[in-house]
């Protein structure tokens, strides 16, 4: 066997664009409700604090989807499945569009997140995997890269599009956007997964759960990483606010962390070649618990702010593509898509529950309880890390389906 035939496959430039065009627009779309919420409200209702469970019913449909998903990505194959997710998107969207209170507004935050656990990050990045196999983690950070602007793009263009036609119409928008570009953008654009040679079936790590310890290990360190980074974001300025800094101070810091967060993808791109997901891991776990120690200790100075938006930024950012990446270093092809799916059933839970958790610690027990129950458990998954390390394969290339 040739030297050239050992060499990972990758993604074409292609495949990239089509998927980094279709997640921003996804990702894009369901962050609506970040700009008109307030609307949403005072049509339906109800208050902001329901209208934005919306966001937290999407995070834990996507978790609790998953599972049942990881056969039909295993046999489908990635491309097929976020078709019929882009085609389930477009209800989602008109449910919302046409939402007269409560129940048919939560109904349709369900749909979504049906359709956003057959086609967001978990789905693109298993077609990436379908594709370049061990060689998928630089496509997927490159990819994750790219949609971390997807905010960025689209809380001004659903601001400009809410002005012309309201957030119901807003809705419409999006409905048709899920129908008429991401779905012929995964239908064209992408092509179909190769067949298997004939008489082959997949084998039985395609089709049976991951190895259980080495799976359990990485679902875990996975999580507990989430539950930090995801819950710190939402009450970042409030956090900062009991450190002593100043509210328009905190707001700076708070768009100043997306910047660095979108830096650190960026530098886990350039180094893509060089490490893999677990080594990120455990360096992105060193930044941010060193970080989160700055911050108790600097008693709010501007200073000690500024270390501690950029150090946690780092990590936080590099860890968002260890999500994606760190199966990687176990699992290849149609075991990766299963690990994969498993893990995001957690993962999206703890999405969906960190915020509401962290914001009650802050409010009921103070900042020192946040920061010390948010390090303690970025060590923890940084211990599991550490232990994984061991159970790296020994071959060269990941293990196969």
């Amino acid at each position: 066997m040739s030297p050239a035939s050992l060499r990972p496959a990758r993604a074409s430039l292609r495949v990239l664009i089509v998927l980094a065009v279709a997640q921003i627009i996804g990702w894009g779309s369901v962050g609506l409700t970040a700009v008109v919420a307030p609307l949403v409200a005072a049509d339906l209702g109800m208050d902001l604090p329901a209208v934005f469970a919306g966001n937290s019913i999407l995070y834990a449909t996507m978790g609790l989807s998953a599972p049942i998903l990881e056969r039909a990505f295993v046999r489908y194959g990635a491309r097929s499945v976020m078709i019929a997710g882009s085609a389930l998107a477009g209800p989602g969207f008109v449910g919302l569009a046409l939402a007269s209170g409560p129940i048919s507004y939560f109904a349709a935050w369900i749909l979504l997140g049906v359709a956003g656990s057959a086609t967001l990050t978990n789905a693109a990045s298993i077609l990436l995997n379908e594709i370049a196999g061990s060689g998928a983690r630089r496509a997927i950070a490159a990819l994750m890269l790219v949609t971390g602007l997807s905010s960025s793009l689209f809380w001004p263009t659903t601001a400009f599009l809410t002005g012309l036609g309201g957030w119901r119409g807003t809705c419409l928008i999006y409905a048709g956007a899920m129908w008429f570009l991401c779905l012929p953008l995964y239908g064209r654009g992408l092509s179909p997964r190769a067949p298997p040679a004939a008489g082959v079936e997949p084998g039985p790590d395609a089709i049976a759960p991951p190895r259980s310890s080495t799976f359990w290990l990485i679902a875990c360190g996975i999580t507990l990483n989430a539950f930090v980074t995801f819950g710190l974001s939402a009450i970042l300025i409030e956090l900062l606010v009991t450190e002593g800094v100043s509210r328009p101070d905190a707001v700076g810091y708070g768009a100043m962390l997306g910047v660095v967060q979108v830096g650190a993808r960026g530098i886990d791109f350039l180094g893509g070649g060089r490490w893999d997901g677990l080594t990120s891991g455990l360096f992105a776990g060193i930044l941010v618990v060193t970080a989160l120690i700055l911050l108790a200790a600097g008693g709010g100075t501007p200073g000690a702010a500024m270390v501690f938006i950029l150090l946690y930024g780092l990590g936080s950012g590099v860890l968002a593509v260890v999500r994606a990446t760190l199966p990687l270093a176990f699992y290849d092809r149609g075991a990766y898509a299963r690990a994969a799916s498993r893990i995001a059933l957690p993962l999206n839970l703890v999405t969906a529950a960190a915020p509401p958790i962290l914001a009650t610690i802050l409010t009921s027990f103070g900042r020192e309880a946040v920061l010390l129950l948010t390090a303690g458990c970025v060590l923890t998954a940084t211990g599991i890390f550490l232990s994984l390390t061991r159970h790296r394969p020994a071959a060269p290339t990941p293990i196969r389906a």
